[in-house]
């Protein structure tokens, strides 16, 4: 059973309290003796490419720590956001959860995630700032980062060089492209529809963004957004790209694999299936700019402790272990996701992954997304929007304003 919500404050309190006395409290107590133990319930969201690699760390931290025992649990991607919350709500959440960068304000807003601002864990370091501001909410410190990430272009460098076509820097090059590549039999581009990030880079791509959060304004509906939707739906509409509403990282990352498109968007976290599939002949690229620019999203990875974890020590210690330099040097070697600190990035194993070398520079510029608690909750009625779209029952003029006017249902209090 966890600790009540209404405790965080007191349980923050002693914390505090213990680790400026130098008792128990702090990173290295909680025992009798000075060891740190206690239990740490750990929901792992990352997909079966990472998780092993997670699991593995996650008993690490054991063996160095053989007071503490860490329930590991992955639970995928999908809905964790709402079972989290269902969780805190029910004060039976775990001790830590690995969380999507946007849920950080949302799950801070209502009460859920510790405070970290009087902790070692507040301190921000060599955190990269793009990383950091994704922890922040109300001026505090709610989360540490895990993983940065952002999209790019994957190609199928074989491909390419047989349809006698040059790797695209826009979308209007994937589509005079098409011609070339269906004398091979292969389509450009694979779109996916299912999942409303891969719509952003269409989105800042056009200079547009969902909202503006500092002036309170939905934007979606704008010229840029309309032209957003267009762009997606005029690449499918071309042949220049396929898509599919349904299951759409496996039927891209199959189509990738198996030559039936030369080309896809995507994360660091596919590299390793993508490099497995394709081997030498596999290219990495910035996304395609649209009409006004290049623009991929800035996404990633952090820790948030339940603000009810009744083992706040060792919840902290494993936090602090799996945020580590070392521990960030070894989720790239393994995994080749980029890490979150600045000295790691110096590092000659880290230096020396041509993965991370591109994709450093692309999160360098990638597009910061509204740190807003209602921002994940910006996803769903886009989600339905381009589904329409792409289904042909809303054009993309109605798909930028049947968003916009859930975008503003949403966010009522910005009226």
């Amino acid at each position: 059973m966890r600790r009540s919500i209404g405790t965080t404050a007191v349980v923050a309190a002693l914390a505090l309290a213990a680790t400026a006395c130098g008792g128990d409290g702090g990173s290295e107590g909680g025992g009798a003796d000075g060891e740190l133990s206690g239990t740490v319930t750990f929901w792992d969201t990352s997909g079966e490419n990472e998780a092993g690699v997670f699991e593995e760390i996650a008993k690490d931290f054991e063996q160095e720590h053989p007071g503490v025992t860490v329930d590991y649990v992955n639970i995928g991607f999908d809905d964790a956001q709402n079972r989290f919350k269902n969780a805190a709500a029910a004060n039976e959440a775990p001790d830590v959860m690995r969380t999507e960068v946007a849920w950080v304000a949302d799950f801070a807003s209502l009460g859920y995630l510790y405070p970290l601002d009087d902790t070692p864990l507040g301190e921000q370091g060599d955190f990269l700032d793009q990383a950091w501001a994704s922890t922040q909410y109300d001026g505090q410190t709610w989360a540490v980062p895990q993983v940065i990430d952002t999209l790019a272009l994957f190609y199928n460098e074989d491909l390419l060089n047989e349809a006698g076509v040059e790797v695209p820097g826009s979308l209007a090059d994937i589509r005079r492209s098409a011609d070339a590549f269906e004398e091979i039999g292969v389509t450009p581009l694979y779109v996916r529809g299912d999942d409303p990030y891969w719509f952003l880079p269409f989105l800042y791509g056009e200079g547009g963004d969902l909202v503006d959060a500092e002036a309170q304004e939905v934007t979606i509906d704008d010229e840029a957004g309309v032209q957003a939707f267009t762009q997606m739906h005029d690449l499918v509409e071309s042949g220049a790209a396929i898509t599919d509403v349904n299951d759409g990282l496996e039927n891209m990352l199959t189509s990738f694999s198996q030559g039936d498109v030369a080309m896809m968007i995507t994360g660091p976290w596919d590299t390793v299936t993508a490099q497995e599939a394709l081997g030498d002949s596999l290219g990495v690229a910035p996304v395609p700019a649209g009409s006004e620019a290049q623009g991929a999203p800035q996404g990633g990875w952090n820790y948030g402790i339940y603000a009810g974890t009744p083992d706040a020590d060792a919840s902290m210690a494993f936090v602090e272990y799996m945020s580590s330099p070392d521990t960030q040097q070894r989720i790239t070697e393994e995994l080749n996701l980029l890490p979150t600190r600045e000295s790691v990035y110096e590092r000659p194993a880290v230096q020396d992954n041509e993965l991370v070398s591109f994709f450093r520079p692309a999160v360098d510029v990638a597009h910061e997304r509204p740190w807003i608690p209602e921002a994940q909750s910006l996803f769903d009625p886009l989600r339905t929007s381009i589904e329409a779209m792409l289904t042909g029952s809303a054009s993309p003029e109605e798909a930028a304003r049947d968003t916009a006017d859930e975008y503003r249902d949403i966010l009522e209090d910005w009226q």
